[in-house]
């Protein structure tokens, strides 16, 4: 049996969030979100959008990862189906000082407030691609 979903289906189902990005990464805050986002788009750039080898990630944002991990497992290791995120491994989406990773839109309050507390009680910024705004 073939199902067809017409234009109004469609739409809404193409506005449906299917998971939620956050970005976190080393050095100084921004002043504001207008200078997080170009600050994003930059470590993006450089270490993501880029053909050249993958940079290992940066000793924090590894550290930041594991206490990640700590929580929730890593979704390759989830069992039980706990984990928010929509990625494995979860250290796969670091590069450098930059982590751009998906987690479970059904999840997405809960652990993003987790890895915004995380990153900031170590010292990393938290920024929330699609609100473009900077995680307290």
């Amino acid at each position: 049996m073939i199902w067809f979903a017409g234009p109004a289906v469609s739409e809404a189902w193409q506005a449906a969030p299917m998971s939620y990005d956050l970005a976190v990464w080393e050095g100084e805050r921004p002043a504001d979100d207008a200078a997080a986002a170009r600050r994003f788009r930059g470590l993006y750039d450089r270490f993501m959008d880029t053909e050249g080898p993958a940079v290992p990630p940066s000793e924090r944002i590894a550290a930041f990862v594991a206490a990640l991990l700590e929580r929730w497992p890593d979704l390759a290791e989830d069992d039980d189906d706990t984990s928010p995120w929509s990625t494995a491994p979860l250290i796969g989406e670091a590069r450098g000082p930059l982590i751009y990773f998906p987690m479970r839109w059904s999840m997405a309050d809960e652990a993003s407030a987790h890895a915004a507390e995380v990153a900031s009680s170590m010292g990393l910024n938290c920024y929330d691609p699609q609100a473009r705004k900077l995680r307290p």
